[in-house]
């Protein structure tokens, strides 16, 4: 139904034919949830010692707030009305078009296929905590974790959904053990000191935030089984209770070990989560909790198969990539070849170092979650909420500003202080966009071939009409981004990134904290050229369909 002849109701329901529907339960859907975004407080430890104990728990209450809430309401909002796989793709593509879905759903697709297997490596080195393990051993341990969660995906969502429950369970109960252990224990100021001594204010937020932010990320993988759910109402009560109970998982162990367990400064380095327990109850406490710490990551991996080998379901179906990434079992309704490639990816993956691959693709998330949010508001512009008959979030214009102002405030902070290697080699996955949209287009043919009238392309460049015009924007967008990026990372990090990265890398473009700089710059200048060329030249020869 296109927007002008809008009359109300659910919008593209049914368009994966074969899609088995699951009914979830309201604690299903938390449980889900939860597993997919959260898997327990692993990861805040760091924030501990590189913040300051008292600025984490600060930062552990205001990034819900400005960041995990707008994106949990703006998805909860659109899978009511557009219940699709994939639904970043198709929102983004709704709300700006063919190639802006097309990146969208590309950069969270490779973000999720290539990053997953990191949940597989953290597991297995939760277990060599436990007991020395050879590097075989270990390879065996990650492929078995590999095919079982292969296996129970292949089975279907009911069954992922089972799954997450138990894990879910053990999970929650463990952080609660140190968080009431730990508090019982209490012995520490949490607020002594607020922030790391002898940094200043602006570095130690933006640490924490970096950190702090990661810790709140996944909300959107129940938009990549929105077309799986059979009753999309329980999802906002889901998602709301769900931010709750991840940011009270996290506040209360995080304040319980803080109070209980010092120095403070050894937090991610000599002290977890586990220390709490094994400190103040009995070593075998500890010992339990690591294992505890296996089901997260495991819990993490198996909603990460779930939500990935949806993300090229309906890019297949308008032709932007091959149709076999769409095929589904004729029983259980499962995309069956893109689980088992992922089987295969996560297989070698788990075997190299893939860091830069992590380096590449992390800070592709942030431009993801802040677009989302834009189209959101375009969504909600061209369907008027009040036609709709759905579930939508409440308060009007002051909601669409919170939704969008948020995760813009927090994404660009995020982008910029998670360090220049990251900022640099995220570029290569954000330009990478440009550079394959243009190849799928003219391979398999884009929404022109699913119905040309609706979706002409120019005879020239096989491309829809006006996309010279959006790749304009698209260099312009990114050109600023990096160019601006480039000043004030050198202001940030000018006083000790040379050194830094020199120690850390040795050797390479990532050891050159002034290369980086001038890369990023030198960049930034380019790509804003290309932008007014791509811009004025589409404008003349290649004007957008109206």
């Amino acid at each position: 139904m296109s927007k002008a002849n809008y009359t109300g109701g659910q919008i593209l329901t049914d368009v994966t034919p074969g899609l088995k529907k699951t009914h979830f339960t309201l604690p299903a859907m938390i449980f889900f949830l939860y597993c997919a975004c959260a898997g327990g407080a692993f990861g805040v430890e760091s924030m501990i010692s590189s913040s300051g104990p008292g600025l984490t728990l600060i930062l552990l209450v205001l990034i819900p707030i400005l960041w995990a809430l707008p994106i949990g309401l703006y998805c909860s909002e659109l899978t009511n009305l557009i219940p699709v796989d994939a639904g970043p793709y198709v929102w983004t593509r709704m709300a700006f078009g063919e190639f802006w879905g097309f990146a969208f759903g590309f950069w969270m697709a490779l973000a999720m296929y290539l990053t997953g297997a990191a949940y597989v490596v953290l597991a297995v080195d939760y277990i060599g905590n436990i007991i020395a393990l050879s590097p075989a051993v270990a390879f065996m341990i990650k492929a078995a974790f590999i095919i079982i969660f292969t296996i129970v995906n292949l089975r279907g969502l009911e069954e992922v959904s089972t799954l997450s429950t138990i894990f879910c369970v053990i999970i929650l109960v463990a952080f609660a053990a140190v968080a009431v252990v730990g508090l019982a224990h209490w012995t520490n100021n949490p607020f002594d000191p607020v922030m790391v001594q002898g940094e200043n204010a602006f570095s130690s937020w933006g640490t924490g935030i970096a950190i702090g932010v990661w810790m709140y990320c996944g909300y959107v993988v129940i938009a990549y089984i929105g077309g799986e759910v059979e009753n999309p109402q329980i999802i906002p009560k889901g998602m709301k209770i769900c931010i709750v109970l991840i940011t009270l998982s996290y506040l209360l162990p995080t304040l319980g070990g803080i109070v209980s367990t010092g120095p403070w400064e050894e937090w991610g380095i000599n002290i977890d989560y586990a220390t709490v327990l094994s400190r103040n109850l009995a070593p075998w406490a500890g010992v339990a909790f690591m294992i505890c710490a296996v089901i997260a990551q495991c819990s993490i991996f198996n909603a990460s198969i779930t939500s990935a080998t949806r993300s090229f379901i309906p890019m297949a179906q308008d032709n932007l990539c091959p149709k076999f990434l769409a095929k589904l079992s004729p029983k259980r309704g499962v995309p069956v070849i893109p689980i088992l490639i992922l089987a295969v990816v996560n297989l070698i993956l788990v075997n190299i170092n893939f860091e830069v691959l992590v380096t590449i693709l992390s800070p592709v998330l942030f431009v993801l979650y802040v677009g989302l949010a834009f189209a959101y508001a375009k969504l909600r512009k061209d369907y008027p909420v009040e036609k709709r008959g759905l579930y939508a979030v409440k308060g009007g214009k002051l909601a669409v500003v919170y939704i969008c102002g948020g995760p813009l405030l927090v994404g660009i902070i995020s982008f910029l202080v998670n360090g220049t290697n990251y900022f640099l080699l995220g570029f290569v996955a954000i330009l990478a966009a440009v550079i394959f949209y243009p190849i799928c287009k003219w391979i398999y043919g884009g929404l022109y071939k699913k119905d040309p009238e609706a979706y002409p392309i120019n005879p020239k460049t096989r491309l829809a009409k006006g996309d010279l015009g959006r790749f304009g924007i698209f260099f312009l967008l990114f050109g600023f981004v990096a160019f601006a990026g480039s000043f004030f990372l050198q202001w940030y990090e000018g006083g000790w990134g040379p050194a830094y990265y020199l120690e850390t890398y040795g050797s390479g473009i990532m050891s050159n904290f002034d290369l980086m700089l001038s890369i990023a710059r030198w960049g930034g200048v380019v790509l804003l050229v290309l932008g007014v060329i791509f811009y004025f030249i589409g404008k003349k020869v290649d004007p957008a369909d109206k």
